[in-house]
């Protein structure tokens, strides 16, 4: 199975940083952790044994999801990547549906890089391409902050350069 219509032609993929993995499985975690913890101590405490069955099998699905997640966090960080060609700037991502999206510089209305809290603490923004059009529109998740920096401003300049001719 050939994935050469995801790839640039002479241009490399910038990967984006491992911390969005990371940023990915601190805001799941916790979320699978406290149901789980929950339903152990239900299962505990209780003298029923439906209701432990019931709280076991609950513990067990909520492990296999944080593991699915876990896993996940990790396999879509891999497949986001950038490159900045002549014209565009192309943006790849997804693990079982593959996407490119190729966002011509002259059609870019303007550069937006956001980070959250914890997007700020583990060094990543998310650098976003606006044009008129919602599908030429991409996002870039997990792009280092000086990266973000640096290609916001570059990507400023190439816009207002690729689109004085409209």
């Amino acid at each position: 199975m050939s994935t050469d219509i995801f790839r640039p032609v002479g241009e490399d993929w910038v990967p984006v940083s491992a911390s969005l993995a990371t940023g990915r499985r601190l805001v799941a975690m916790p979320m699978l952790a406290l149901p789980a913890v929950a339903a152990a101590v239900v299962g505990a405490t209780t003298s029923s044994t439906a209701v432990r069955v019931a709280a076991t099998a609950g513990v067990v699905v909520l492990l296999v999801v944080a593991a699915v997640a876990w896993t996940w966090a990790g396999r879509n960080q891999r497949s986001w990547g950038y490159a900045e060609a002549e014209d565009d700037l192309l943006v790849t991502s997804g693990v079982l549906f593959k996407r490119l999206v190729a966002v011509p510089y002259g059609r870019m209305q303007f550069v937006d890089v956001s980070a959250g809290p914890l997007a700020r603490r583990l060094g990543y923004a998310t650098v976003t391409l606006h044009t008129a059009s919602t599908e030429t529109a991409a996002d870039v998740p997990g792009v280092p902050t000086e990266e973000a920096r640096r290609l916001r401003n570059r990507l400023t300049e190439l816009g207002e350069s690729h689109g004085a001719g409209l």
